[in-house]
Order: structure tokens, then sequence, then C-alpha cells
């Protein structure tokens, strides 16, 4: 009983906390104008980093749906729209470069490596809400340093607008999760990002992204 309360009590802190935060989340929808992308150069990596890109945030749209139906955490039930519309970014370049795609059922995954990723998440976010939460904040780490590791490969102005958009709105749930772990008494140790840059995210404010 006195863990059912504690819970409660957690869930309650964390709703309380992170009410602005959540509503600076729905403004990540990703609106750039794609216009002139066919007069850019593409390449076979640049196929091949938005297919990848495609699967890491269905990964994060899944992972999310999944850890809110089992805590009803708000950070998911808003994030996961956000996601939403990081995959249709995504899926609007590929289908501006006429390059074929498909988006697997929920759960799962083309790349085995995104696969065992989101089988992992799921097995740690069910032990516990800090855990959910820090599954979270893994998935922001690794996906703004992803994004980061295609922009610097790619001289492809098209795919560097969207995914500087997306790895903006990454930044803004990166807070979002480490704020609500925080006011949980917990804290965050970045996986992906060195300490320097994850600090440099945390220590600023939210951001307009897409605009």
């Amino acid at each position: 009983m006195k863990s059912l309360v504690k819970t409660r009590i957690s869930l309650a802190v964390i709703t309380l906390f992170t009410a602005s935060w959540l509503m600076s989340c729905e403004n990540d929808v990703t609106d750039i104008s794609l216009d002139n992308q066919k007069n850019t150069a593409f390449s076979l990596e640049d196929q091949e980093a938005l297919l990848f890109m495609l699967e890491e945030e269905k990964l994060a749209r899944d992972t999310y749906i999944y850890l809110d139906e089992l805590w009803g955490i708000n950070q998911f039930a808003n994030i996961q729209i956000s996601e939403q519309s990081h995959l249709n970014a995504v899926a609007d370049l590929l289908d501006s470069f006429d390059i074929d795609y498909a988006i697997q059922p929920e759960g799962e995954f083309a790349n085995q490596e995104i696969q065992n990723l989101y089988d992992e998440f799921i097995t740690d976010g069910t032990l516990s809400m800090t855990q959910a939460l820090e599954v979270g904040a893994t998935i922001e780490d690794l996906d703004i340093v992803d994004l980061q590791n295609y922009i610097n490969a790619t001289s492809n102005t098209a795919i560097i607008s969207v995914f500087e958009s997306l790895q903006c709105g990454s930044r803004n749930h990166l807070r979002s999760f480490v704020f609500a772990l925080e006011n949980t008494g917990n804290t965050y140790a970045p996986q992906f990002l060195t300490v320097e840059e994850y600090e440099l995210i945390i220590s600023n404010s939210n951001e307009q992204c897409g605009r």
C-alpha cells in the first residue's frame, strides 16, 4: 500500500512540475519547406541516413506509446505525438526523393540494431517509473547524437534542415525527461552525448523548433 501511495505521489509531482515543459513539446512539429530539395546533392549515404532515422524516430514513438500505456506518465503521452511528427518529417523527405520505404507495425523494425534497442528499452522501462523516464532520456540522448553524425556527413540542405529541426525537438524532450527525473529525486547521466554537450542542453531553456 505504501508503495502504491508513493507511486501516486511521484506521478503527481511529475505532472505538477512538468506542465510547462510538456506544452513546449507540442511545438516540436517539424515544418520545413522541401520545395528546393531536388536541387541539392543526394547520395546513397543520404538514403541510408533517412531510412535509419525513420526507424529511430519510430523507435521513440513506439517505446513511448508502450510506456505511456504502462505508467500513464504525461511525458510519454505528449512526446509520442511529437515523435509522430518527427516520423512524418522523415517520411516526407523519403517521398520527396522517391525512395521506397515501409513503416513496420508497432514494436517491429526492419533494422535489427533498432529492434534490439526497442526490446531492451521495453524491458528496462517495465521495471519502474524511474527506469521508464531514464529510457526516455536515453532515447533522446541517442537521437541527438545520431542526427548530428548524419548532419556532419551530408551536404544535402533539405536533410540538414529537417534533421536540425528534429534535433531541436529531441533537446526539448531530453530536458523534459531529465526534469521529471530530477523532480522524483533521481538524476540522468548521458550515455551518448559528452558531459559538456549534455550540460549545455540541460542548462538552456526549451526551444521553438521548425520555425
